[in-house]
């Protein structure tokens, strides 16, 4: 479970009403909570133009890890529609190494709950879904209870605030698929048929859920909504870096001495991350790597870290901010069984839709298992990186995508470790106890 923990780096935006109490409804409106919902309804005619404009100035993108800008997101939806318009809280965290939603819906839940239908009177939407991961059923309670607790108050159902207009919120669970995190496969799971990905064009925005214009957002991504409306667009994103506004959420984990959930601004030092908010590396041993947003994010190694945390800094670096998960690996990791233990977890989650995805995370599998096993040859981690290339971009969803990108990093920056195991000389210990679990998966 994310433990809450602070550094006197962090800057408090999403996580001010951390340990506060603010699950109760009324502790939350004490702490400014539904004053952001009321700003915007009081814009009257002038209402949607402004939640838009005011996500756009903030410079906040996607937490979910794509890093696309919101406002302009939210700007995509028609006007006008003949069906109803959506809005979806993607809260399936799935990715390994990632834990920073999880301490929203439990220390937080009424700031999604607000962010939601912020965005829907941005978009014109009466109807809101909140989807949390299946492996989450224990926080559904929470979550339920906030909901339920808002149409108490008034807060949400006919005439909220007495504005005159309409909202709803339903909550729902998944089954535990990583699928279902890639958002047109999650409005699939959403209408009760299997979880695999649609063909775009048409896009969401356009034909999403049941048909109708929807927006789906990270849970981390709605929960800044209400923050941004109350401080203001400029000074939300005077907070990042440019092109990169804001705060992010970052669940640091794996061989640090203060693993943890912390807020730190866009744009913040990986180095400082690691070395002075997380406490260094535990036990006084060398850093070996770092995969700094998710598994899916192609790995650093330990002199590749003074590097900025935001999606264009990152993206120089050669990998991804993704979904802000930070897995520290210490010199005792074998890096041959953590790109092992990565692409099983890709094999089977991926849905099987797509040949390059099925076909090419199953023989990487097989190919680096017989690696690690000792008894591959060198033709073994060309071969794996062949297979890695020629998944990228040839599938339906970003899974294809996301098991190729690390375990080419793995190839090409730790090449030797490989070759090593390929000669008899394994290296490191045994990191990981369970088939489909990371480093620091779950703190």
């Amino acid at each position: 479970m994310p433990r809450l923990v602070s550094h006197p780096d962090e800057v408090k935006v999403l996580s001010r009403r951390f340990g506060q109490g603010a699950a109760n409804i009324d502790r939350y409106v004490e702490l400014d909570g539904y004053a952001a919902v009321r700003k915007a309804i009081a814009q009257g005619d002038e209402m949607s133009a402004w939640i838009i404009n005011t996500m756009k100035s903030s410079g906040l993108r996607g937490r979910g890890g794509a890093g696309f800008p919101t406002g302009m997101k939210w700007s995509f939806v028609p006007k006008t529609s003949p069906k109803p318009k959506y809005v979806l809280v993607n809260g399936d965290e799935s990715e390994p190494g990632t834990c920073k939603d999880h301490v929203i819906f439990r220390e937080d839940p009424h700031s999604v709950i607000e962010g939601t239908m912020i965005a829907g009177l941005a978009v014109g939407s009466k109807m809101g879904f909140i989807y949390l991961r299946g492996e989450y059923r224990y926080l559904l309670d929470i979550m339920q209870k906030a909901v339920n607790d808002a149409y108490a108050k008034g807060f949400l159902g006919k005439n909220i605030f007495g504005s005159g207009l309409d909202f709803d919120i339903v909550t729902q669970t998944g089954a535990g698929a990583y699928e279902v995190g890639e958002e047109s496969a999650l409005m699939e799971s959403l209408e009760g048929k299997r979880g695999i990905p649609r063909i775009r064009p048409p896009f969401p925005a356009v034909v999403g859920l049941y048909g109708g214009p929807t927006i789906i957002n990270n849970a981390e991504t709605i929960a800044n909504a209400p923050h941004i409306l109350l401080m203001g667009g400029e000074a939300y994103a005077a907070l990042g870096t440019e092109r990169n506004g804001g705060t992010r959420l970052f669940g640091i984990s794996g061989h640090v001495e203060r693993p943890g959930v912390y807020e730190l601004p866009m744009g913040y030092s990986l180095r400082k991350a690691i070395y002075e908010v997380a406490g260094g590396i535990k036990g006084g041993k060398q850093l070996k790597a770092v995969v700094p947003g998710g598994a899916s994010c192609p790995v650093l190694r330990a002199d590749e870290i003074d590097v900025g945390l935001d999606f264009d800094q990152m993206a120089k670096a050669g990998t991804m901010l993704g979904s802000g998960g930070i897995v520290v690996l210490d010199e005792t990791v074998s890096i041959v069984e953590f790109a092992l233990r990565t692409i099983k977890f890709y094999q089977h989650e991926s849905c099987g839709w797509c040949i390059p995805c099925r076909e090419g995370t199953d023989w990487i599998k097989k190919t680096l298992t017989r690696v690690y096993e000792g008894g591959g040859v060198k033709k073994d981690i060309d071969n794996v990186q062949y297979l890695a290339e020629n998944m990228m971009g040839r599938t339906f969803c970003p899974l294809g995508d996301a098991a190729a990108m690390p375990t080419l990093g793995f190839v090409k920056k730790f090449r030797k470790e490989f070759e090593d195991y390929i000669e008899g000389k394994k290296a490191g210990t045994p990191v990981m106890t369970t088939e489909h679990d990371l480093v620091g998966a779950e703190h």
